[in-house]
């Protein structure tokens, strides 16, 4: 069983409490959890799966923000689950929010074919054999996806997606040629992206992408965002992104 920090945390300055794993137990909240759920369009009445949930973070922020649209997660490790329904239920969200224990490889078994608006995910920014993995189960399958590659969250996607839905997620910068490639040879064509860096005078350390599924060439490049300024300060960008 996963060790749990005892008190939930506070996270967009409160609004959203959440049981996660002790430190190095299991995925935690990181600016990229918080970003990829800022960047995500949601919209209104759609229905929205995000694949490897974890502890819900991402699902139960948007479904904050989004009081209209309907969210469901999954993910491979059944502790996750209970911690991210425990989520749901902490912050009254659980009649638009359900968690469950399922893996994406098992995709066309499990689910049915293009049945949500949007599906969003922090996948694994590690292949196996690219990186030394974590010694705990949880942070291997999180990082060094132990359980599947970039290929398998794209085929997956593509699966879970009507014409026209949108795949959000976040990928460290140097394999965005790798994930861009992926995303065309599965018809699930890149439409935006963000690049995020550390500070002005750094190269970016991860992507924010939004993919369509079905849908022409043609990528809108926004500017990029920048966590702290040259001044060592965080950004109103970055901060903007709690609110």
């Amino acid at each position: 069983m996963l060790s749990m920090i005892s008190q939930p945390s506070d996270i967009l300055y409160g609004a959203i409490k959440l049981h996660q794993p002790a430190e190095g137990q299991g995925p935690r909240v990181s600016v990229d959890t918080v970003l990829l759920a800022h960047f995500a369009r949601a919209g209104k009445r759609v229905r929205v799966m995000e694949m490897g949930c974890a502890h819900g973070a991402v699902t139960l922020i948007m479904a904050h923000r989004n009081p209209r649209a309907r969210f469901e997660g999954f993910d491979i490790e059944p502790e996750l689950i209970r911690m991210a329904n425990e989520n749901s239920v902490l912050n009254g969200l659980s009649e638009r929010v359900r968690f469950f224990v399922s893996d994406l490889r098992e995709h066309r078994k499990n689910f049915t074919a293009e049945s949500y608006d949007a599906v969003v995910m922090n996948p694994p920014y590690d292949e196996p054999g690219r990186s030394r993995p974590s010694a705990g189960r949880a942070m291997a399958v999180a990082m060094h996806g132990e359980e599947c590659g970039l290929a398998d969250a794209v085929a997956c996607a593509k699966y879970l997606l009507r014409n026209g839905g949108k795949f959000f997620l976040v990928m460290r910068a140097k394999r965005m040629g790798e994930l861009f490639h992926i995303l065309s040879e599965q018809n699930v064509k890149p439409k935006r992206l963000r690049a995020v860096h550390p500070k002005p005078d750094r190269q970016a350390s991860v992507v924010l992408v939004e993919a369509v599924r079905a849908s022409g060439d043609g990528i809108i490049v926004e500017p990029p965002l920048f966590i702290c300024g040259r001044d060592g300060k965080y950004t109103e960008e970055l901060l903007a992104a709690y609110l």
